[in-house]
């Protein structure tokens, strides 16, 4: 999706990785953090019948779940630690089915506002090209 961002500090991670460790959306889905970078997340999850459609792709709303999240904790490695997020809107435009072995979500800050971070993300399956864009994605800064 782009070049690599520099690390942010050990804190922001941990406390990044401990949000995601309560998310139960996330362990439904068997998602994991692939990569924690300032600005830029990715996520990534196993295809499994489980969590596919009646055509056997994966669902569409666990391909946006996904990139929610990553968009989420894009916006969040860049904020206070005593500040959270939560999603505004979401314009997700699916491309090609989600098929294969695994999905990799990234979210990446556009940009990091005071009260709005807006954010853009990609999944892509097997190393294939975009299966789903998500632009402009704002996530709002909650005290």
């Amino acid at each position: 999706m782009s070049s690599p961002s520099a690390a942010p500090d050990a804190d922001v991670v941990g406390r990044i990785r401990a949000s995601f460790a309560r998310q139960g959306a996330m362990t439904t889905i068997g998602a994991e953090l692939a990569d924690i970078a300032a600005g830029r997340v990715a996520i990534s999850l196993a295809i499994a019948p489980r969590l596919s459609q009646q055509h056997g792709f994966l669902h569409a709303g666990v391909v946006v779940t996904a990139l929610d999240s990553a968009c989420g904790y894009a916006a969040l490695t860049l904020m206070p630690a005593d500040m959270e997020v939560l999603a505004a809107e979401f314009k997700v435009t699916l491309l090609a089915p989600a098929s294969g072995d695994s999905l990799i979500a990234e979210g990446q800050v556009v940009r990091a506002g005071r009260t709005l971070t807006v954010c853009r993300g990609d999944a892509f399956s097997e190393g294939v090209p975009l299966r789903a864009t998500a632009s402009g994605l704002p996530m709002y800064r909650v005290d």
